[in-house]
């Protein structure tokens, strides 16, 4: 591959290397300086000899490729703020409250009973401090909207993120974490002593910036449910969008849509590029052009908020922009290549950003793998050329996103190229329309036949991403992938688009033993699946939930019919993560075994029998037992409540079995409980 032989192409990898290395072994800033200050030394020196000789010496090549590994490791510690002193997660202790002072940066999308905030911690007590939290506040103690640049004192605990819930489960703190927030805080209103004087940072003016637009927009007679997917669409803000609608862009495989993404960016800088035409074609209008052209583009990424999908569109447009007004061809890729270097020095933990690799890739593939599709054919119509061009481009951008897309969201939407051929024309309109009236409506009310033009527009979006997500047949959920496979079937991609380009023997055979390793590793998996067993207490509110697994094999243990919500956020997780299925579904027994374990189950009837004598006992349905008196009598090696019992009940029983010395485990606490067995 070209993109390889280029310096800066290799010298991004290392980079990403020393951030991925730095964040799994959590490398001090200390520790990466030291020996940054150490290698550049070594680097100036091999420089100073190589510039001598006409031929380069490999020694040159290693000492730069190690520069670079460690600035991404020094950029990644440095960037890690639970290393310094004063950030809150050295402060605080568990189940201790403190006086918390904070400082409102971000609104969330909303939760089932709270609204939820990213702030900066400015105190724990007394002491000043960093970093981000979590900030939720329960939605039915709000009297009155909280503006962002709030500074906030409230009493209360701190608390880490939980592990999930149950087994396979998105894990959200994990999620958060990389996004440098290590903590969260709950509050009602009722406790918030609110500093009349707000902060006015970048963050401030941005907010109060979308919020007058929105405000004119609704003064405008928007309705609602459009209003803010324009508000996405535009701005890239999709905390408001009703879950229906978002679930429709996903079956559809139109979300990339709702995230401001190159396509956006591209057609403002374009828009602003036809503003400026009247200055003269000087070396000064010139940069003119290019210096008010980036004003645009940065103010906004601030707007929108600097999401990574925003972030890195614009970054890669200001290369393209500087290129193009300097007079100076420029490389696709060196653009790409540069834009995610810059993105990541600022900011690394975008890395770790879904939509950050997901742009990267579709990206990539398109650039990659477009003049392919031309080559097959390119039509003389230009109806036809347009259609195919759409077609081109969508299919290079799934064939790139696949992967990924079905590793972390489990599903592909078959129809994608229909959702293209159909919205791409008039999404076009919108973005045009939209920045227009977004424009308008950041200094005044925008007239009603204006609004009610994009509100239409709009509308239709949304009739034909439900009409294509209506095709339920098409879309393919539940897709079990792994980490092991992502990385094999992106070497097959690789391969067999490297045999396409320029066919030959060698070419096709490497595809092939790429197609090989890709069904070892498949194989594989399924085999160690075979070979695993498993017995799940899962955390189901207010219900009891078992299931015993053999290899592909589960049995579901409930003395209830399984809802809905069970089925998404308990059991189907599960199921695909192990690339199983449910053999059938029974009513809870007293009394189990699994693996030489004696399990009783004791419900609501609170029954035990005399001199059985269980290795593990499971509560459930809050049932009245002298526990203490049990513990002696039977000497259970665990105890485990799951998420039907009282709280109160869960709370007693924790502390007998930590004054008779049993474990205890209580699933509401430490989510589910799990017994395992390998073959």
């Amino acid at each position: 591959m070209k993109i390889l032989k280029f310096p800066l192409s290799r010298i991004c990898i290392w980079f990403i290397l020393g951030l991925l290395t730095s964040f799994y072994l959590n490398a001090s800033p200390k520790t990466a300086l030291v020996l940054l200050g150490w290698v550049s030394i070594f680097f100036v020196l091999t420089y100073y000899l190589s510039i001598k000789r006409l031929d380069q010496k490999i020694y040159f090549g290693i000492t730069t490729y190690a520069l670079f590994f460690l600035i991404g490791i020094s950029t990644q510690s440095l960037h890690n703020k639970r290393f310094f002193e004063n950030h809150y997660v050295n402060k605080f202790k568990s189940e201790k409250n403190y006086f918390v002072g904070i400082t409102l940066i971000e609104k969330l999308k909303s939760g089932a009973s709270n609204e939820r905030y990213i702030a900066a911690v400015t105190s724990l007590d007394s002491l000043k401090t960093q970093g981000k939290i979590l900030f939720n506040i329960r939605k039915d103690s709000l009297n009155q909207k909280l503006e962002i640049g709030s500074q906030l004192l409230f009493y209360g605990e701190i608390y880490k993120h939980r592990e999930p819930n149950n087994p396979n489960q998105f894990n959200y703190g994990k999620y958060l974490e990389n996004k440098s927030i290590y903590g969260q805080v709950y509050a009602d209103a009722s406790e918030l002593k609110v500093n009349a004087k707000l902060e006015k940072n970048m963050w401030y003016y941005a907010a109060a910036f979308r919020n007058r637009i929105i405000t004119n927009l609704e003064k405008s007679g928007f309705a609602k449910e459009e209003l803010n997917v324009v508000i996405a669409l535009i701005l890239g803000q999709q905390q408001d969008i009703s879950p229906e609608v978002l679930k429709d862009y996903q079956l559809a495989g139109a979300v990339h849509i709702l995230s401001v993404s190159g396509l956006h960016v591209g057609c403002i800088m374009i828009a602003i590029g036809f503003l400026l035409k009247p200055l003269p074609k000087t070396k000064f209008g010139e940069l003119l052009k290019l210096f008010i052209i980036i004003a645009f583009l940065w103010l906004f990424a601030l707007i929108a908020g600097f999401s990574p999908a925003v972030t890195r569109s614009v970054v890669m447009f200001t290369f393209v922009a500087i290129g193009k007004y300097s007079n100076r061809k420029t490389n696709i890729f060196h653009t790409l290549i540069a834009s995610i270097f810059f993105i990541l020095l600022v900011e690394p933990s975008f890395i770790f950003d879904v939509g950050f690799q997901l742009s990267y890739c579709a990206l990539f593939f398109i650039v990659w793998l477009k003049p392919i599709f031309d080559k097959i054919w390119m039509p003389g119509n230009k109806i036809l050329k347009y259609i195919w061009g759409i077609l081109a481009v969508s299919f290079a951008a799934q064939i790139g996103a696949f992967p990924l897309s079905v590793y972390y969201f489990h599903q592909f939407p078959g129809l994608f190229f229909v959702t293209n051929l159909l919205v791409l024309p008039l999404l076009g309109i919108i973005l045009a329309l939209g920045v227009f009236v977004m424009l308008w409506a950041s200094i005044t009310a925008v007239p009603k036949l204006l609004a009610k033009l994009l509100e239409y527009s709009i509308f239709v979006l949304n009739k034909i991403i439900n009409w294509v997500a209506s095709f339920e047949s098409f879309i393919f959920q539940d897709i079990s992938f792994n980490w092991q496979m992502l990385a094999t079937c992106y070497l097959m991609i690789f391969a067999f688009a490297i045999w396409i380009m320029k066919p030959n023997f060698k070419k096709l055979s490497l595809a092939l033993v790429a197609l090989l390793i890709f069904q070892i590793t498949y194989l594989g998996t399924e085999y160690l699946n075979q070979s695993q067993e498993e017995f799940i207490v899962f955390n189901a509110k207010k219900t009891t939930l078992l299931s015993e697994r053999k290899g592909k094999n589960i049995i579901v243990y409930s003395n209830d019919s399984l809802s809905e919500a069970t089925m998404n956020f308990a059991l189907k997780p599960y199921l695909v993560g192990n690339f199983a299925s449910i053999s059938k579904t029974e009513k809870i027994s007293n009394l189990s075994y699994f693996n030489k374990n004696k399990i009783l189950i004791i419900d609501s009837l609170s029954v035990f029998p005399e001199n059985l004598n269980p290795d593990i006992l499971i509560l459930t349905q809050s049932p009245k037992l002298n526990l203490e008196r049990i513990i002696q009598k039977s000497k259970p090696k665990m105890i485990v409540a799951d998420a039907s019992n009282y709280k109160t009940y869960a709370m007693r029983w924790k502390e007998t079995c930590e004054k008779e010395k049993i474990p205890f485990h209580s699933t509401v606490e430490k989510g589910f409980y799990k017994l395992s067995k390998e073959n």
